[in-house]
């Protein structure tokens, strides 16, 4: 991605020119890291439109893997530290 696609990711890609296909991936992986649930029936039909599910299995999964392996990298003192950090509560967890 250039620096100008990721500006837009961070300025609120919903409303950005990336291509549809990308919002796409991104309202995913906004499913998956926020409140992890089934898509909604709307998303479904949006990651059809640009996705086989096999595509959207290796997106989902690709998700998943990131964001465990950072957290192992957390909990074992790995992460850089020069990285920013975001904190994103469990779902549930009180």
């Amino acid at each position: 991605m250039t620096e100008d696609q990721v500006g837009q990711i961070a300025d609120g890609y919903a409303q950005s020119a990336l291509p549809p296909r990308d919002i796409a991936a991104l309202r995913l992986t906004d499913a998956i890291i926020g409140d992890p649930q089934p898509p909604s029936p709307t998303l479904q039909t949006v990651l059809r439109r640009h996705f086989s599910d096999a595509q959207i299995v290796e997106l989902a999964l690709g998700v998943a893997l990131f964001m465990s392996l950072s957290k192992v990298m957390i909990t074992l003192g790995l992460e850089p530290e020069s990285m920013p950090t975001t904190v994103v509560p469990t779902p549930g967890a009180h």
